[in-house]
């Protein structure tokens, strides 16, 4: 598997703390929530990777939501 890019992302702290919730709820890390909720938007845009890895442990197949 190709190296994970490494990216230096500022939010909001209101943002990080709904998202810290939101990993928590889902039993994932920030980072874990932060790449789902990007691959669930690149779907809903039409604009996913052309191969996306399988989900890791602990993340839902959400192949199926529109």
């Amino acid at each position: 598997m190709p190296e994970r890019k490494k990216l230096l992302l500022r939010l909001d702290p209101d943002v990080y703390e709904a998202v810290a919730k939101w990993a928590a709820d889902d039993l994932r890390s920030v980072n874990s929530q932060i790449e789902f909720a990007l691959r669930l938007a690149l779907r809903q845009a039409g604009r996913s990777p052309r191969r996306e890895p399988p989900p890791a442990d602990g993340e839902e197949d959400d192949r199926a939501l529109p």
